[in-house]
């Protein structure tokens, strides 16, 4: 199927091809410093048809390819030219096509985009690389998947500086811009000399020739009253805020709308320019400020009222971080709206009217009463407490104020203790400051008691507004405690975030054992599972990251005392400076043995010891943060032994690893049982 396409890349050969940036290859006569990964797949260069590709006819699962080392003081756009052909149509495990940024001093690549349909021909993707100071190389994938015959092409890697959303409309891939089809009206390619409309200009803007193009609708075919021609931007891949300008040019017979819009991911449309009903027999210029914190497009409308109406034809986009107007307003973070409620309450606050609704609290670790979500054994907050809970008790939560007309995700964890009924025992409120009204945009139905759970929430509001947490009771005999912890809100939809590359060197178990295998799987393994473990006393009711999701454990009335399970890494890539690992482990139940982390160098047999607990440790997740080095390549193995009796199982969950030392220190590496002090709440 891939060698069809050679007819369609005739057309596809760029001009100065001698003059490509680092990293940037068209496949002609070499790899341009591409290397491919001996230990995979091998990559063909077909250098007559100017694409190197990867196919099944070779047994095996991937193939890499890294560029060179690439240096990106200032913002770049990274344009990948690829197709992935398949004979079959669905397939559950389909080839896909992966591009990772490798930076130097980093154990894990981090994932920038990855595809998986298949097409009749070359596709373009565009991805914004932001500025670095690091040294850094771009790794391409090629996963074949379970297809019996599936091939992966590159025709074209390009990195140009400059924005991704910039277009001069010189090159046929037209840096990934699309025309949405409409049957009667549409954005075509003018200029080029090619005398294809009966309203063509005579120049385009960039080179001021008939050689060069630019894009234009005409109204010629115009069947319906209100026909419209959109011109999409590729998405925003990182968030930008600026100025985005270009060039246009207006004739009418009848009226024209042209107007600018953003598009986010939920399909949200928000005008941001639009044409005075001037004449513009000449290009014009158009600036407007622009602002993407979560991926967006850039959609050029134009919308016909008759046959007569004329043309728009436009050229020229091109983006500067620094607004048009003179704004200089310090844009929005988010991180200022959230609290882990460890130091303080952050930018909350009460209104002391209600009485002391909210106390923060802490629990010293025990084995009756679950501690904060953060750590385990730092600050939350708890409502309803010290018997305030007279009939009708009321205790509200006021955030910082938030900036209007702005797509939000806020998540919080929340927990409930001795209620009969928990629904609207919490509720979450949008507080807008020009009304008085509240209105309610979350509130708890029914949850496990006593188990740290997320909530996320997705909001627009077009005014400035507060998100207020309210906790009540309606009578006193239904009273119980209400838990928050660690509130933090993100631009973007919560829905968007979920479709969000994941962290690299995260891993939440929620859809697979990422980097970890086992030693050897079978009863006395590590087994990853959700809700609680089947012995009781022992092992969590839910895992760390929602409550609802995944865990790793082992269940110890499938081994015998002393037995030991192993869930090892693959191997990371050495780096020379401190790396920060942060995990979730639970030990709670009377016969728990040992949770070990040992780090194992290549070459070396010794595993070096970094971190244990023995025994009994707490009802509650607890954070383990452990600092290490490791200049040559490694693996991390984490190591159960069970204890004396069944209730022993010892779970695992949220594993983070981080470049540079941890920001905070853990007490004791080395540690068995318990404190005295069990079950004390201090306020």
């Amino acid at each position: 199927a891939v060698t069809g396409a050679r007819f369609v890349l005739a057309a596809l050969r760029l001009a100065g091809a001698a003059l490509l940036s680092p990293g940037s290859c068209t496949f002609e006569d070499s790899a341009c410093g591409y290397q491919w990964d001996y230990a995979h797949l091998p990559w063909t260069l077909h250098g007559e048809g100017h694409y190197i590709s990867v196919d099944t006819s070779y047994e095996g699962e991937k193939a890499v390819l890294s560029s060179p080392d690439l240096y990106s003081e200032e913002w770049s756009c990274v344009r990948l030219i690829y197709q992935i052909a398949t004979t079959s149509d669905i397939s559950p495990d389909p080839a896909r096509l992966n591009l990772y940024l490798r930076k130097e001093g980093e154990s894990f690549d981090r994932l920038l985009w990855s595809a998986k349909e298949p097409s009749d021909s070359w596709l373009i993707a565009s991805l914004d690389l932001t500025n670095s100071t690091k040294k850094h190389k771009l790794v391409l994938e090629g996963e074949m998947g379970q297809d019996k015959s599936a091939s992966i092409a590159v025709f074209e890697i390009k990195i140009t500086s400059g924005y991704c959303i910039e277009c001069d409309f010189e090159e046929n891939h037209l840096c990934g811009y699309v025309n949405r089809w409409n049957p009667n009206v549409n954005w075509f390619v003018g200029g080029g000399n090619i005398r294809n409309s009966q309203s063509i200009l005579p120049k385009d803007h960039t080179l001021n020739s008939a050689l060069g193009h630019y894009m234009y609708v005409d109204s010629v075919y115009v069947k319906h009253f209100q026909e419209v021609a959109q011109l999409i931007s590729p998405k925003t891949m990182a968030p930008i805020s600026g100025c985005l300008s270009f060039y246009y040019q207006l004739k009418q017979e009848s009226s024209i709308v042209f107007t600018v819009y953003l598009r986010d991911m939920s399909g949200f449309y928000e005008e941001i320019w639009k044409t005075d009903n001037a004449l513009n027999a000449d290009w014009a210029l158009a600036e407007v400020d622009f602002n993407a914190p979560y991926p967006m497009e850039v959609i050029f409308e134009v919308a016909f009222n008759s046959a007569k109406g004329g043309y728009v034809a436009l050229d020229d986009i091109s983006f500067s971080p620094v607004y048009c107007s003179n704004q200089t307003g310090t844009p929005f973070n988010p991180a200022n709206a959230g609290c882990n409620f460890e130091e303080d309450l952050c930018n909350f606050y009460q209104d002391h009217k209600d009485g002391p609704g909210w106390s923060r609290v802490k629990v010293k670790r025990n084995v009756y009463r679950a501690g904060d979500h953060t750590t385990g054994f730092g600050y939350y907050l708890l409502a309803n407490t010290k018997f305030t809970s007279q009939p009708g008790y009321i205790g509200r939560l006021y955030g910082p104020t938030l900036p209007g007309n702005l797509q939000f995700c806020l998540r919080f964890y929340y927990a409930l203790y001795g209620f009969f009924k928990m629904s609207g025992t919490l509720a979450v409120y949008i507080f807008e400051e020009n009304h008085v009204v509240q209105e309610k945009i979350w509130s708890v139905l029914d949850s496990p008691k006593g188990v740290w759970t997320q909530a996320e929430i997705s909001f627009k509001k077009p005014m400035p507004c507060k998100v207020v947490f309210v906790s009540w009771c309606k009578s006193f005999w239904d009273c119980g405690l209400v838990a928050l912890d660690d509130v933090s809100l993100s631009l973007g939809s919560c829905q968007a975030a979920d479709l969000l590359l994941p962290s690299p060197g995260e891993c939440t178990f929620e859809k697979d054992e990422c980097v970890f295998t086992q030693k050897k799987r079978g009863r006395g393994s590590w087994h990853r599972k959700r809700g609680p473990t089947p012995t009781s006393y022992t092992g969590p009711r839910g895992d760390h990251t929602t409550g609802v999701g995944y865990y790793m454990y082992i269940e110890a009335s499938n081994m015998v005392y002393g037995q030991r399970a192993y869930l090892v890494s693959r191997s990371l890539r050495g780096t020379s400076g401190k790396q920060c690992l942060t995990f979730f482990y639970h030990m709670y139940g009377a016969g728990t043995g040992l949770l070990s982390v040992y780090l194992k160098k290549e070459g070396d047999d010794e595993e070096i010891p970094l971190w244990r607990r023995t025994g009994e440790q707490s009802i509650s997740w607890l954070r383990g943060l452990i600092e290490y080095e490791s200049d040559t390549n490694y693996q991390i193995i984490f190591e159960a032994i069970r204890g004396v009796s069944i209730r022993s199982d010892t779970a695992i969950d949220d594993i983070l690893f981080q470049t540079g030392p941890c920001l905070e220190v853990e007490e004791i590496q080395f540690s068995s049982g318990y404190p005295d002090s069990l079950n004390e709440i201090e306020y």
